[in-house]
């Protein structure tokens, strides 16, 4: 990437500045240096993102589905063509393992094949009708343009989510990239473009957060809102939904447990467990948080555990030997040396990590806390950083209770041999996603989303075209 890397707008097809010239800086989380300008959207550029998403909505929905499908299919080729230059900017800007970068990368890819075969899977029925002579038909149709808001922490994925299920459904789509990993997101639409994506189709923007969503979600043109990042925007942004009567789908927080039986195997917990916490420097929704280990075999999995949280490598994203990378900005340190000064003073034991390391760059010590009382911040808010909480429990409703105590309700991971125990957590955990043994909850065919707290709609399977579906009954009476 280079220093003086401008990331624009890319409207209607074409790439431009901000019609105020304005733009905003993208700093190296690994340097705090400023490595790049990205332009700032106005309200003049909204509006012409809209008016394009218009005209783009015209022309993509009466494009038949196995060409929606092909040009799906054309992109997701590129994209994997393209896996190294991408994910080195995505690696520069946002911070993250290369490795990590790669793997986000060819997922956004299979995302893409994934819902170019949902194209031609939009099916209606047809009703067997009371009377003779008469004709009852349930259609599916797009529901209009779209306006998406994506978070930094996955900054091509969470777009190829989607983008994938709008297009898939014939929708046109306006999204609100992240300012803070801006580059690998305009690749990403580059893509789109070079595959075939009609101008207008798929429109990208930055800026100001706060004023691109009051712009664009009460826009009378915008018929759908797809928005990931935490519980208080998302609340918000709901709202402002609601009051105008508009789609969401909603993606929030979590505060994912991690429920390890006495009876798991515990070398496959550990592992499981370790690589789920540490990923993206625990910058992920779907990151185990509170590590709830029954009590007999609690003293060696904390062992176990911190140790091999201790052993990662914390460093640059670009060194191929790292594991962590830094955190995306200052916040976020801030914030994690204040949940653990919060932790340790009300009673909770550091066992490994809990500072800063060195004086550039936002890295953090993956940290592991033990015996932490409820009262603490950590506890009941999301860290969403490299922070495991780990307690001991003594029975499955115990663990349940504590599982199911706070608002949120993403993800949740349980390790068991025992299949009861299994189908018992099952039905009582309340999360929109529930790992058994395995931590593969982000397949491109799978759901993902969660409830309470957490969010509703689907960013995966069938479920997520439907989102951006509307049902039209037609009865009709032979003359």
């Amino acid at each position: 990437m280079p220093q003086d890397l401008n990331v624009q707008l890319f409207i209607d097809g074409t790439w431009r500045p901000g019609a105020g010239s304005r733009t905003l800086d993208v700093i190296d989380p690994a340097t705090e240096e400023v490595i790049g300008k990205v332009a700032r959207a106005e309200i003049a550029d909204l509006d012409a993102a809209v008016t394009a998403a218009e005209r783009g909505f015209a022309i993509w929905r009466a494009t038949p589905a196995f060409e929606r499908g092909k040009i799906l299919h054309r992109a997701a080729a590129i994209l994997r063509e393209r896996i190294a230059p991408i994910a080195a900017l995505m690696t520069r800007e946002q911070g993250k393992p290369v490795k990590e970068a790669k793997v986000e990368i060819a997922v956004a890819a299979d995302t893409l094949d994934w819902f170019a075969e949902e194209t031609r899977r939009s099916y209606g029925r047809v009703v067997p009708a009371r009377a003779p002579n008469i004709t009852n038909l349930v259609l599916k149709e797009p529901v209009g343009p779209v306006a998406a808001v994506t978070p930094w922490n996955f900054p091509v994925n969470q777009i190829a989510r989607k983008l994938g299920a709008a297009l898939a459904a014939g929708c046109s789509i306006i999204v609100k990239a992240p300012e803070e990993a801006p580059a690998s997101a305009a690749e990403f639409f580059r893509v789109l473009a070079e595959a075939g994506v009609p101008a207008g189709v798929v429109n990208l923007v930055f800026g100001v957060p706060a004023e691109i969503s009051a712009h664009l979600i009460p826009h009378p043109a915008i018929r759908k809102i797809s928005f990931t990042g935490s519980t208080a925007v998302g609340k918000e942004l709901a709202a402002l939904a609601g009051a105008h009567m508009k789609r969401a789908t909603m993606e929030l927080g979590g505060h994912a447990p991690a429920i390890v039986f006495a009876d798991a195997d515990l070398d496959v917990a550990l592992r499981v467990l370790l690589a789920r916490k540490f990923r993206n420097a625990g910058q992920a929704c779907t990151a185990p948080t509170r590590f709830l280990v029954q009590r007999d075999v609690y003293p060696a999995f904390l062992a176990r555990f911190a140790a091999a949280a201790e052993a990662l490598k914390v460093g640059s994203g670009r060194d191929p030997a790292t594991d962590v990378g830094p955190l995306a900005n200052p916040r976020r340190l801030a914030a994690l040396q204040g949940y653990v000064a919060d932790a340790v003073e009300k009673g909770a034991k550091l066992v490994t990590g809990g500072t800063r390391l060195g004086d550039q760059g936002y890295f953090f010590a993956p940290t592991v806390l033990a015996h932490v009382p409820i009262s603490a911040r950590a506890m009941n808010e999301e860290p969403f950083g490299p922070l495991a909480l780990v307690n001991a429990f003594n029975t499955i409703d115990e663990a349940v209770a504590e599982a199911n105590r706070l608002a949120y309700g993403l993800a949740s991971y349980a390790f068991t041999a025992s299949a009861a125990t299994a189908d018992a957590l099952a039905q009582k955990i309340e999360a929109g996603m529930v790992a058994i043994n395995d931590s593969h909850l982000s397949s491109p065919e799978l759901p993902i989303g969660g409830v309470k707290d957490s969010g509703y709609g689907s960013e995966g399977g069938p479920e997520a075209v439907e989102a951006y579906l509307v049902t039209k009954l037609v009865t009709q009476a032979a003359g």
